[in-house]
């Protein structure tokens, strides 16, 4: 009875606080369209035929994709040996002992005592010190008779979808990653082209100059001028050369290589949006993407864990077997006669360990509210990404539509300058500030046609890819 109470009370847990309430979706993105999304594929959004080699290649070869791989199959491999945990084990075995008693001990006397008996052969006399041979099989299986292990199961399995649930993650940023700098290598080729453009008209520029200082007509200053305006544009080239170089290199770590040909459509800058994305109702989109669904899984795997953590306290039903031979005398062991075999099943509860128990406990529950506040912290985060790039798409478009329109403006600027200080009425200050203006606005409608795709890459990794 003292037994019976001891594991009774034992059995109590500790309290475990209850989850706070996920925040609710807004319905739609800042007023946004909220129209249903179409399951996104990154061969229909990015068309040009060199990012999909580009961004094939580094899916297949990326370091952190294949870190994510091996993540995988651990989370399988764990999965498998808590599966395994529910079912029996079974152990083969070969073992000797050796056993000296006492003369006051009960397996002494009666050693002694039975080798008198008139029942006994030779072959059964026992012998002192007293040898123990066993060749045969062992088993033992612990019973999962509240659903402990289940729980254990239950998390590693949730840990497995997180995993893959990870590993697309990891997909969708070096699929962005990869379109993010092929583009932003396109604009860099696009501006070089256009400082090569403007070193031109200032070539002619110069030279038109300085035919009219060898006539009287325009001063040293002006010269200087022209050709200290060449001179700038010309070493902003080595600039961007330099960016070239490092971006290619940064390509050629996404796809885990040391060197390679960036092979580009230094075109592709210029052409529209390769495609339009729609958002969709923010509980369906957001909730599907691959991080937040990743935290989604780690927070129902903490709750198994916190379930499995109270049931610790509970009695464990543990069955043992045994069966092989079993005998005193090795030349006697594999003789018919000395197969055994026994069985015994204990119910055992935790008394000492008592305090590692409410200290796991606590732990688990902690870790689950950790995960529940990842995972609120993923959904707000993955819906401000989304209001934040579908504004963008919108606002650069305008933006660069209305550049577009001040880079026209500038060229007939230009146009109008030359032919003015021909013909006297401008001064070569006004020709160069109307040349460095069509520069920078060119420049400025290469940067933001770059933002206008870097916002469409970055609305397919909120969207999950």
């Amino acid at each position: 009875m003292p037994c019976l109470i001891a594991i009774i009370t034992s059995c109590g847990s500790v309290r475990q606080a209850g989850l706070p309430e996920l925040k609710k979706l807004p319905d739609s993105f800042n007023g946004l369209s909220s129209a249903p999304a179409e399951a996104l594929s990154w061969k229909a959004v990015f068309t040009q035929p060199d990012l999909k080699g580009l961004i094939d290649t580094a899916l297949k070869n990326n370091l952190n994709v294949q870190s994510g791989v091996q993540r995988v199959l651990v989370a399988g491999l764990n999965l498998r040996l808590s599966r395994s945990k529910r079912y029996p084990t079974l152990s083969a075995g070969i073992s000797a002992g050796l056993d000296h008693y006492g003369d006051y001990t009960m397996n002494g006397v009666g050693n002694y005592d039975t080798n008198f008996s008139e029942n006994l052969n030779e072959k059964q006399r026992i012998p002192s010190p007293t040898p123990d041979y066993f060749a045969g099989f062992r088993s033992s299986w612990e019973i999962d008779i509240w659903g402990k292990l289940s729980e254990k199961k239950r998390a590693a399995y949730n840990r497995y979808l997180s995993s893959q649930a990870g590993l697309q993650w990891y997909k969708t940023q070096v699929i962005s990653q990869v379109a993010e700098l092929y583009y932003e290598l396109t604009a860099l080729d696009k501006r070089l082209e256009i400082l090569q453009r403007n070193i031109l008209l200032q070539n002619k520029g110069l030279e038109i100059v300085e035919a009219q200082m060898a006539g009287g007509r325009a001063t040293a200053l002006a010269v200087s001028q022209f050709r200290a305006q060449r001179i700038a544009t010309q070493g902003r080239q080595f600039e961007i050369l330099q960016a070239i170089n490092r971006i290619e290199n940064e390509l050629n770590l996404l796809m885990g290589r040391y060197q390679g040909n960036i092979g580009r459509d230094t075109s592709a800058i210029t052409k529209v949006l390769p495609r339009e994305i729609y958002a969709g109702i923010p509980a369906k989109v957001i909730l599907a993407r691959p991080d937040v669904r990743e935290a989604e899984l780690e927070l129902a795997a903490s709750k198994a864990d916190v379930s499995a953590a109270k049931k610790a306290f509970l009695p464990s039903l543990t069955l043992d077997a045994y069966a092989g031979y079993n005998s005193f005398k090795l030349p006697l062991l594999f003789s018919p006669a000395s197969i055994a075999a026994g069985f015994l099943g204990g119910l055992s509860a935790p008394l000492l360990n008592r305090a590692a128990l409410k200290n796991s406990s606590l732990v688990a529950n902690s870790a689950q509210l950790s995960a529940f506040y990842n995972y609120q912290r993923q959904i707000i985060k993955a819906y401000q990404e989304v209001s934040v790039q579908l504004s963008a798409i919108e606002n650069y478009k305008q933006a660069y539509r209305f550049k577009s329109s001040e880079v026209e403006e500038l060229k007939k600027a230009v146009s109008t300058a030359n032919d003015l200080y021909l013909s006297g009425y401008a001064s070569y200050l006004e020709v160069i500030v109307a040349q460095r203006s069509v520069l920078e606005a060119e420049m400025q409608q290469v940067d933001l046609k770059q933002k206008s795709y870097s916002s469409l890459i970055n609305l397919f990794r909120a969207l999950g890819g």
